[in-house]
C-alpha cells in the first residue's frame, strides 16, 4: 500500500454486526467491509465457512483488542443436514463419497441428538482452519493428506429439531466456542447409520448479538460514510454481561500506567469492565481481593 493510500485510511473504532453472505470467506468479507470504512485496523471474531451465512461481528480499531472475548462467546446456528449422503468435506461443497438408505424415525432422531447435548468430546474436521505445523488443515485435506486430530471438549447448550422431511433435518443449535457443525453432521450420520452432511448453515447469534440486528454488504454499500459509522456499536458492546467497576481520576491515571489500583465499586472478584466517569470505557481489568483492580487490556483513551 502506498503512502498516499495509507494517508486516506481512518481511525475507526467500534463493532459492526455484519451479515455475511454465502459464497465468500470470512477474510474476504472482512476486507470488503474494511475497505468500505477506509479503516486502518479491523478483524473478525470467528470464521464462517464460505458455505455459511450469518452473523460475523467485525471489530474496528480499539475494539480489535477485545475481539477474543467475542471469539470465546457461545454461538447459535440454524442448519440443515442431508441424511443418507456423505461427502469428502462434510458439507455440500465436497464430493459425494457414499449414499445410504435412511430408515430413521423422528423419535430415533431425537434420541440420537440427546446424546450430543451437554459437554462432549468432538474431533475437529480436516476441512477446518485449525493448523498443523503452520498449515491449515483444509489445505492438507485438499492435497489428500489426513492428520490425527485430538478430540476437544465442546458443549451443546440446546439443540432443537425445527423440521424433518425428505431426509433433511433442520436444527437450531446453541453451542460453545470451538464447536464444528459439520462434525455434528458427520457424527450424527454415523450414529444413525446412514451418513450425513451440511447443506445449509447460518449463524444467528454470537454471545448477546443477534443476526436480526446485522447489516449486509449491499445495504452497507448503499450508505454514505456518516450513516455507516452510525451502524457501529461501542467498543465495549460485546462485554455487557461482564461486571463493571468505576475508578476515580487518580486511580485512572495509575491504572492506565499499568498499575494495580483500588475501586470503591462493589462486585465479585474476576474479570471486569473498567470505566472512568469522564473518559468512559478504559479497558478490561481483573478485580482481586480488597477491591484491587489489575489491568489486563487497556484502550488508548485520550485524556
Amino acid at each position: 500500500m502506498s503512502r498516499q493510500s495509507r494517508a486516506h485510511l481512518d481511525n475507526v473504532d467500534g463493532i459492526l454486526l455484519y451479515d455475511k453472505e454465502v459464497g465468500i470467506s470470512s477474510n474476504r468479507a472482512l476486507q470488503q467491509v474494511k475497505h468500505l470504512y477506509h479503516a486502518r485496523k479491523a478483524g473478525h471474531t470467528g470464521s464462517l465457512d464460505p458455505l455459511a451465512s450469518g452473523l460475523l461481528p467485525i471489530c474496528f480499531g480499539e475494539a480489535t483488542k477485545l475481539s477474543q472475548y467475542l471469539i470465546d462467546s457461545d454461538k447459535r446456528y440454524l442448519t440443515s443436514f442431508k441424511l443418507g449422503q456423505s461427502t469428502t468435506t462434510g458439507d455440500a461443497e465436497g464430493e459425494l463419497i457414499e449414499h445410504s438408505p435412511v430408515n430413521v424415525s423422528e423419535s430415533e432422531l431425537d434420541q440420537a441428538l440427546e446424546k450430543f447435548q451437554g459437554v462432549i468430546e468432538q474431533v475437529p474436521p480436516m476441512y477446518s482452519a485449525l493448523k498443523k505445523d503452520g498449515q491449515p488443515l483444509y489445505k492438507l485435506a485438499r492435497k489428500g493428506i489426513e492428520v490425527e486430530r485430538k478430540p476437544r471438549a465442546v458443549q451443546i447448550f440446546d439443540i432443537t429439531v425445527n423440521a424433518f422431511s425428505d431426509n433433511v433435518v433442520e436444527l437450531d443449535v446453541h453451542c460453545s466456542k470451538g464447536f464444528y457443525i459439520r462434525s455434528l453432521a458427520i457424527d450424527l450420520g454415523e450414529m444413525l447409520g446412514c451418513g450425513g452432511h451440511v447443506v445449509k448453515l447460518r449463524r444467528t447469534a454470537v454471545g448477546q448479538f443477534h443476526v436480526n440486528d446485522a447489516v449486509g454488504f449491499d445495504e452497507l454499500s448503499a450508505m454514505e460514510q456518516p450513516q455507516r459509522l452510525e451502524q457501529l456499536l461501542s467498543v465495549d458492546a460485546g462485554l455487557y454481561d461482564m461486571p463493571a467497576v468505576n475508578l476515580t481520576d487518580d486511580a485512572t491515571f495509575y491504572f492506565r500506567q499499568g498499575q494495580m489500583v483500588r475501586t470503591d465499586t462493589a462486585t465479585e472478584e474476576g474479570i471486569v469492565r473498567v470505566y472512568n466517569e469522564d473518559l468512559g470505557f478504559l479497558g478490561i481489568g481483573e478485580l482481586l481481593s480488597g477491591r484491587r483492580v489489575k489491568p489486563k487490556r487497556l484502550l488508548n483513551t485520550n485524556m
